[in-house]
C-alpha cells in the first residue's frame, strides 16, 4: 500500500535529513515518491528537492500551517497541500518558497485560519468547519442537506457563484483567501459499542446519542433537530472521548477517521451525508495582495491544479484506501479495523432531510441565515448555492465533473 512506502525510513533517519535538507524538501520529497522508499532514496530525492528549491533567492519566503498534516496522512486524505505548494514553488520560478509546517506544530483545526489572520502563518489547512469559529462566514457552506452529493460540491468549487458567495465574502469578512478544498459529506461514526449491533438505517435509531460536533454553528442546528445531541470536542480530543465512551460517536466524515487513526475505535460510519466535509486550503489576504499580480496568477493556476489533483486522487483513496465503498476492498483501512459502512438509502436520507434541513424546517434556521445573508451582502446564500448544487445529474459521479477556473468563468 502507498500509505507503507515510509515504513523502510527510521524516525532517525528522517530526522537526519529534516536537520540537513530542511523539513518541507524533506516531506516534498517523499511526498514525490512512489513505491517503497529506502533511506538512500529519500536522501536523494531531497538533496534534489532542496537544491532546485534554492536554486534562486526566495522574493516571498511563506510559512503553511497544515494543522495536523503529514506526507503519510495526506495519502489517505487527498487534501493537495504538497501538490500546491510543490507546484507554486515550480510555477513561480523560485520567488515563491513556502515551509510546510504540519503535525499541529504551529497551528491546529481550530487555530490554523486565526493565526493566519494574525500574520502568524501565510496559508493553512484545516476544515471549514473548524475553522468556521475563527472565521464566521464558513458557516454558508453548512446548511444542512444544501449539497446532494460530492460531485455537487466540486461542481460548486470549480463554479463562478462559489466566487460571488463564497471566495469575495471571505475576503471582505475575514481577508482570507479561499483557495481549493477536498469534498465529502458528513455522517456520524459510532464509537466500539456499536461493534456488535445491526447497521444502523435511519437516525431514528441515534435519537438520544451524544455526538462530537465541531466549530460550525449550523451542524448542530442540524444535530439538535436530529435529536443527536452535538457535543463540542476539538477534533484533537475526539479518539480519546471515542476510546473512553464519553460520547456515542462524531460527526465527520470518512477520510478523516481513516487519516487521524480513529478506525480502531469506530465501529460504523453512518453514511448520513448531511452538510459538508471540506478539508480547505486558504491564505491571508494581505500576503496574496502582497505579491503582485504575476504571483498571484501563479498562486491561482497552482491552486487550480491542486484542486483538480484533490477531485481525482480523492476519489480513488475513498474506496482503494479507507474503505469507503459497498463492497469494500480488502487491505484497505476500515476493514483491517473492522469499520463497517452505512450506505444509506435514499428514503432514509430524505427523512433525515425532512427533519432537519432549511426546506422542510426553516424556523430554527432563521436567525442564522440572516445573519449569514447580510455578511454576504444580502444574497439569499442558502437558496443561492441551494440552485447551484442542483446543476448536475445527481447521478453523477464526482470524478467526472469538469473542473473549470472559477476566477475566470463566467
Amino acid at each position: 500500500m502507498l500509505l507503507d512506502k515510509l515504513q523502510g525510513v527510521s524516525r532517525r533517519d528522517l530526522l537526519r535529513l529534516t536537520k540537513h535538507f530542511g523539513v518541507t524538501s524533506t516531506l516534498l520529497a517523499a511526498g514525490g515518491l512512489t513505491g517503497a522508499v529506502t533511506f538512500s532514496r529519500l536522501a536523494e530525492a531531497a538533496n534534489s528537492t532542496y537544491e532546485k528549491r534554492f536554486k534562486t533567492p526566495a522574493k516571498h519566503s511563506l510559512k503553511f500551517g497544515a494543522a495536523g498534516f503529514n506526507p503519510r496522512n495526506l495519502l489517505i486524505e487527498r487534501a493537495g497541500v504538497l501538490q500546491f505548494i510543490n507546484d507554486l514553488e515550480e510555477r513561480s520560478n523560485g520567488a515563491i518558497r513556502i515551509e510546510f509546517i504540519g503535525n499541529n506544530q504551529i497551528c491546529g483545526q481550530l487555530n490554523c485560519v486565526k493565526k493566519t489572520q494574525q500574520g502568524i502563518v501565510d496559508f493553512y489547512a484545516a476544515s471549514t468547519q473548524n475553522s468556521a469559529g475563527g472565521a464566521p462566514y464558513l458557516n454558508v457552506l453548512d446548511y444542512a442537506y444544501m449539497f446532494p452529493t460530492r460531485a455537487s460540491q466540486y461542481h460548486f468549487l470549480y463554479h463562478p457563484g462559489s466566487q460571488k458567495v463564497l471566495r469575495d465574502p471571505m475576503r471582505k469578512k475575514h481577508g482570507i483567501e479561499f483557495l481549493f478544498s477536498h469534498a465529502e459529506l458528513r455522517g456520524i461514526m459510532l464509537g466500539l459499542k456499536w461493534k456488535d449491533k445491526p447497521l444502523v438505517t435511519s437516525v431514528t435509531e441515534l435519537a438520544g446519542t451524544k455526538n462530537r460536533v465541531t466549530g460550525t454553528q449550523l451542524g448542530r442546528i442540524a444535530m439538535n433537530l436530529m435529536k443527536l445531541n452535538p457535543t463540542p470536542i476539538a477534533w484533537e480530543e475526539t479518539l480519546d472521548g471515542l476510546k473512553q465512551g464519553l460520547i456515542d460517536g462524531a460527526e465527520t466524515w470518512a477520510s478523516a477517521v481513516a487519516y487521524a487513526n480513529m478506525s480502531p475505535v469506530v465501529s460504523q460510519v453512518i453514511d448520513l451525508e448531511f452538510f459538508c466535509g471540506t478539508e480547505h486550503t486558504a491564505m491571508n489576504s494581505k500576503v496574496f495582495d502582497k505579491v503582485g499580480g504575476e504571483l498571484q496568477d501563479a498562486i491561482m493556476e497552482s491552486a487550480y491544479l491542486a484542486q483538480v489533483h484533490v477531485q481525482a486522487a480523492h476519489e480513488a483513496s475513498l474506496v482503494n484506501t479507507c474503505g469507503y465503498s459497498n463492497p469494500q476492498l480488502p487491505d484497505t483501512i476500515f476493514v483491517k479495523n473492522g469499520t463497517r459502512v452505512s450506505f444509506m438509502s435514499d428514503a432514509a436520507k430524505k427523512e433525515a432531510e425532512q427533519m432537519c434541513s432549511p426546506e422542510f424546517q426553516p424556523k430554527p434556521w432563521e436567525q442564522w441565515r440572516e445573519r449569514i445573508n447580510g455578511w454576504s451582502g444580502g444574497m439569499d446564500t442558502y437558496k443561492f448555492i441551494y440552485d447551484i448544487a442542483r446543476e448536475i445529474p445527481k447521478d453523477t459521479k464526482a470524478e467526472n465533473v469538469e473542473p473549470r477556473r472559477w476566477w475566470k468563468s463566467s
